[in-house]
């Protein structure tokens, strides 16, 4: 079964994994986190009906109960797992995949993210190798209702933004399912209805021709800011009043005007490692500190909880917060961005000023080099700089970051395909194009 993760459970339904194989993993999932009940929420895809169908009769013929929540956003599973204490929790979703795929995001105690390495990996060896053995006890299927509390948790985070001009494009996903409930007919708003099937676009907002008819509504309707949620509501990204998409990890920077400046909050903030040399330079005005850690939710929010830390955030859009029980949440991150666009724009700044004072690096973006010997080309990289330049800052955790005086790169491998992912930061745009050409001659070698 192919459809296990680094961070999840997920692939295309009825070819990586299908009904036989979910019944399974409910099966074995009360047995590996030692629990008699398991929260379930689910979104809108096609395939999410069988998925929980054949989900709940794996838990429930094992004798534990399930606890469904019925349609929800990622982050609201993540908040009840917490909130009410449960040491289990399963969100059926493919995030911001296309229709065709599906998938299982499970969480433990404390909304805890369990990847391969923390429970994934023995769960799937359980599945494969165990024999089903029914409980003498049947579990049972309880219907549970958090939506309003849980909107009322995010409403603490809203303020007036009357003053305000908002696009929100939902791509057809689950902030549909709450958005309005929060922040009422004020924007305007974009393929805001439940549909599975993302009949207007893929409902990820990293693929820039994504976020297309985003920018040229902003531009129509003169929006200060436009808002774009991936499927499953956990990130969120932003374009300014131009239609410019932001770099979602100069968002991470835009925040410290909320939790540092603000709220007065001290501790440290986590970015992963391949955020612009710019957040930690920002941040560190506010008097904070900068933690850089793995990618992706399964490490981050253990990372976050770990050091204690305030926020962080992710390139590709995820934000971790302490008071979401050090998980993601798309749109509380929305309505804190929200908040602090409306109060620079009192002062008259606009969105596109406030990104240019974070940073003013060029920026290669992710690059994707299909390559099958990769641990010999990351190293290939590595030492040609390292021996030609003095480093200045190295991690060697998810491939490598080497820092140097003027720019830095990060190169690390796929955790699912033959490729290398390179990004690279510089002073400048020309510099930045020697080094990427100088890296693309290295790469060809391997190719």
């Amino acid at each position: 079964m192919g459809a296990f993760k680094a961070y999840d459970i997920r692939g295309v339904y009825n070819e990586d994994f299908n009904k036989t194989d979910v019944y399974r993993i409910g099966y074995f999932l009360p047995k590996l986190l030692k629990t008699n009940k398991v929260l379930v929420g689910r979104d809108v895809r096609i395939s999410s009906p069988e998925i929980y169908e054949f989900l709940c009769l794996g838990i429930t013929d094992s004798g534990a109960d399930v606890y469904n929540i019925g349609l929800s956003t990622t982050p609201m599973v993540y908040w009840a797992t917490a909130k009410y204490g449960f040491d289990a929790s399963v969100m059926i979703t493919a995030s911001h995949n296309p229709k065709e795929y599906n998938g299982l995001k499970i969480s433990r105690t404390n909304a805890l993210p369990v990847g391969f390495d923390s429970g994934l990996g023995k769960l799937k060896e359980l599945m494969e190798t165990k024999e089903i053995v029914f409980s003498e006890v049947e579990g049972k299927v309880i219907d549970m209702d958090v939506k309003e509390e849980y909107l009322n948790f995010q409403r603490q985070y809203l303020t007036d933004l009357s003053n305000l001009n908002i696009t929100i494009d939902c791509s057809n996903g689950m902030a549909s399912l709450l958005i309005k409930d929060i922040l009422g007919n004020h924007p305007v708003y974009l393929f805001d209805d439940l549909d599975g099937t993302f009949p207007n676009h893929e409902a990820n907002p990293l693929e820039p021709k994504n976020v297309v008819e985003l920018q040229n509504k902003v531009l129509e309707t003169k929006s200060d800011i436009g808002v774009i949620f991936d499927g499953d509501a956990d990130r969120v990204m932003f374009v300014d009043e131009n239609g410019k998409f932001i770099s979602p990890d100069l968002i991470i920077a835009l925040l410290a005007h909320y939790f540092l400046e603000e709220k007065g909050l001290k501790g440290k903030v986590l970015q992963d490692i391949r955020s612009s040399k710019a957040v930690g330079e920002y941040i560190h005005k506010f008097g904070s500190e900068v933690t850089t850690w793995k990618v992706g939710r399964a490490y981050a929010a253990l990372k976050l909880r770990e050091e204690d830390g305030i926020y962080g955030g992710e390139l590709a859009g995820h934000y971790y917060f302490k008071d979401f029980y050090y998980s993601d949440s798309g749109i509380m991150t929305c309505l804190i961005v929200l908040g602090i666009v409306n109060k620079m724009k009192k002062q008259g700044k606009k969105v596109s000023e406030l990104i240019n004072n974070i940073s003013q690096y060029a920026n290669s973006g992710e690059m994707n080099f299909k390559i099958e010997k990769k641990l010999e080309a990351m190293d290939a990289v590595k030492d040609y700089f390292m021996q030609a330049e003095k480093s200045t800052a190295f991690y060697d955790f998810d491939g490598y970051r080497v820092e140097f005086e003027d720019w830095w790169f990060n190169i690390r491998p796929s955790n699912t395909e033959p490729y290398l992912r390179f990004l690279a930061e510089a002073k400048n745009k020309e510099l930045l194009n020697e080094k990427i050409t100088l890296v693309n001659e290295i790469l060809n070698k391997f190719k």
